[in-house]
């Protein structure tokens, strides 16, 4: 059992018969009367946060949260499927489940699913991934300098702000927590 003050950044626990992840954590202390912790959680079922207050007395038992490697098949515009590669076992997972992780996923991607009580509930994203560039205005020529940019497709889906020399067919790095371009790969 973990004790409100152990909710750090990062723990899974289980709240109102749901796993939760800390998603950020304060601690004012308050003298005699102990402290008070004030948390953000993000369900890792439905993935929304709520902001918790809790004593410091109040326990909480740990999530039992895995993770196994499986690799992205496909998908057919409502769920996601992926294979398990130690059991060839197939899970399919909804796409209002994965939220922004669809934006990233190629066929044939090895990804970490997150599992509770033996369920896939969440993919667990790199911090970075290579996309190729689908669609994106021409550059001009001596655009290099100047920090200009220009919104390009990527072939999930995803649309970026790219630097004016970013041409079709470019394999660029992307970073996953912030959808942000990174650099060519």
């Amino acid at each position: 059992m973990y004790n409100a003050s152990d909710l750090k950044v990062g723990k899974k626990f289980i709240m109102d018969n749901a796993p939760y992840e800390v998603v950020s954590y304060s601690q004012k202390v308050m003298g005699r009367g102990g402290s008070i912790i004030n948390i953000k959680a993000k369900n890792l079922l439905t993935g929304s946060n709520v902001p918790k207050t809790f004593s410091d007395h109040d326990r909480f038992p740990p999530a039992d949260i895995a993770t196994h490697e499986y690799d992205y098949l496909y998908n057919d515009g409502t769920n996601y499927y992926f294979m398990n590669n130690a059991t060839f076992e197939q899970v399919e997972l909804q796409r209002d489940v994965l939220g922004d992780a669809e934006l990233f996923l190629q066929d044939g991607d090895k990804v970490l699913l997150q599992e509770y009580n033996g369920q896939p509930i969440n993919v667990n994203l790199e911090p970075s991934c290579i996309l190729e560039v689908e669609d994106t205005p021409p550059g001009e020529k001596g655009d290099t300098a100047t920090g200009w940019k220009k919104p390009a497709t990527m072939v999930t889906g995803l649309v970026i702000q790219v630097p004016l020399f970013i041409n079709i067919g470019d394999k660029l790095i992307i970073d996953t927590r912030t959808k942000e371009y990174r650099s060519r790969a």
